[in-house]
């Protein structure tokens, strides 16, 4: 019987989704399931981890069972997840050490700033890996769980624990303890990967002080990781395809060549310029990073990367913490209702800010307000200040390539905002392509497994799918789009001096 399905699971940092992709490519039925956010002290985040894999479980039953599907129906599972977020678990019982430390939590900070305090530290780092030092990566949250869980360090020396990004956990538990294994993006994403070499940097592992033997064998990212044999599934269902969260919207957006580039709307905001085979270092404050690819390519394909930490938390704040809407689907009536922001600016820098600022000190603030600011001038600005952080990601990304984007691809929750996507192809200059299906995320994990089984036979099939694209032109004029951007970058230098 001709499989019909394949399976893709979007592990992502508030909720674990399941969803169902036929042949066509078309999304078929989906589930999700939010879980908890822990947050023990300011600026830390946590996750436990079996709350990720029983919501991520969750979805997957539901999604089977809605729409009564069997095991011979699936060709595959596809994984993409929050990245950076680090579980270390036990070998024997499979039971994590503590919580998952999340990728937004800064309390490693200082860890960075000590191990980097040397300039030629951080010089080396970057060289290997691509990344700028920072706490969002996993190296220093491995070395945190080891210097501060009782008897973890002695485990771990003793070849006792494990150490994954959710990918990993996701596909130790699906194995039922059988597969410790990881892809090639997600490696890129911890700090202690050689995106040169293809390998784990034994120096890197040494300065943060984790033993090589925590560390999963590494994939490409469309690779047979094992089948599911977890009780509560299926069993004997192929794991073919895993991606970083990123790396597979950039797959699913079918940007497969150099230049070509997409903007994910999500908690945080990730911009993503493929690069080929060439590793283009950044000297804007970007990250160079590696991109999903396609079984067969022979090389290691590369990407620049630009991290918003706050774009959709932003709207959250606005719903859960301030009151000002009841939903996020408010915000464009809200922001067409005004001319303009009345001058208020918004700079989200709740934990610090990304690319191309990469300050972990700054925090969140807003300017510009009068007597007359309305709680739609607030959400206004608040739309607004997404487009301008992903405006000066773009400026450095197309720095560092030497190139024009011709068109933005976008996805992600916010994509869905057409005040937004105008006002961004306005700041850019660029125009913007939202396709019709936005769950680019799911489908870039889906794809890669399902190449891989052969359920589908290319990328050029793939890209022959893609029809009903949303297009976005820019029309502002130029003078009041100089005068925007200059009033926000003086909101952010102010946000940093304070």
């Amino acid at each position: 019987m001709p499989k019909k399905y394949v399976v893709a699971l979007d592990q992502g940092t508030t909720s674990s989704r399941a969803i169902l992709f036929d042949r066509q490519g078309r999304l078929v039925a989906m589930a999700q399931h939010p879980f908890e956010q822990i947050y023990p002290q300011p600026g830390w985040v946590e996750h436990n981890p079996q709350d990720i894999l029983s919501s991520q479980m969750a979805a997957l039953t539901e999604l089977l069972v809605s729409r009564d599907v069997g095991p011979d129906e699936i060709d595959s599972i596809g994984i993409t997840n929050q990245r950076e977020t680090t579980i270390v678990w036990d070998r024997e019982t499979g039971v994590p050490v503590g919580n998952a430390i999340v990728w937004q939590c800064r309390r490693t900070a200082p860890i960075i700033d000590e191990l980097c305090s040397d300039p030629a530290v951080a010089e080396r780092i970057t060289a290997s890996t691509g990344l700028v030092p920072d706490a969002y990566f996993s190296a220093s949250k491995i070395k945190w769980i080891l210097d501060n869980t009782p008897g973890a360090r002695e485990a771990a020396l003793a070849g006792r624990l494990a150490f994954g990004t959710v990918d990993s956990w996701l596909v130790w538990s699906l194995t039922y303890g059988k597969v410790h294994a990881t892809d090639v993006t997600n490696a890129s994403r911890t700090m202690l990967f050689d995106i040169h070499k293809g390998c784990w940097d034994p120096w890197l592992c040494e300065l943060f002080d984790v033993p090589a033997s925590m560390l999963p064998e590494v994939k490409p990212s469309s690779s047979f990781f094992g089948e599911t044999a977890h009780p509560g599934i299926f069993g004997g269902i192929p794991l073919a395809g895993v991606a970083g969260d990123q790396q597979s919207a950039l797959f699913g957006q079918c940007c497969y060549a150099a230049g070509e580039a997409k903007n994910t709307y999500g908690t945080g905001c990730f911009l993503l310029m493929h690069t080929g085979a060439e590793a283009c270092a950044s000297r804007n404050n970007l990250v160079t990073t590696i991109a999903a690819s396609a079984p067969g390519v022979g090389h290691t394909e590369y990407a620049l990367e630009g991290s918003v930490f706050v774009a959709g938390a932003l709207v959250q704040w606005l719903r859960d913490e301030l009151g000002l809407i009841d939903a996020a689907e408010e915000t464009e009536a809200l922001a067409r209702s005004v001319g303009d922001t009345g001058g208020v600016y918004i700079v989200p820098a709740f934990t610090g800010l990304g690319a191309p600022y990469w300050d972990a000190d700054a925090r969140g603030a807003i300017f510009g307000l009068t007597r007359g600011t309305t709680k739609a001038h607030v959400v206004r600005a608040a739309l607004e200040s997404l487009a301008y952080q992903v405006h000066d990601l773009a400026c450095a990304m197309e720095a560092d390539a030497g190139k024009r984007m011709r068109v933005l691809n976008v996805d992600g929750g916010a994509s869905a905002n057409d005040f937004l996507m105008q006002f961004q192809s306005d700041l850019l200059r660029t125009p913007l392509a939202r396709p019709q299906n936005t769950e680019t995320t799911a489908l870039g994990a889906a794809y890669l497994a399902g190449l891989r089984t052969g359920f589908w036979k290319s990328t050029g099939e793939l890209c022959d799918r893609r029809t009903g694209d949303t297009s976005f032109s820019p029309d502002m004029p130029e003078p009041a789009r100089v005068a925007l951007i200059e009033g926000w970058h003086e909101a952010v230098a102010r946000t940093r001096a304070a």
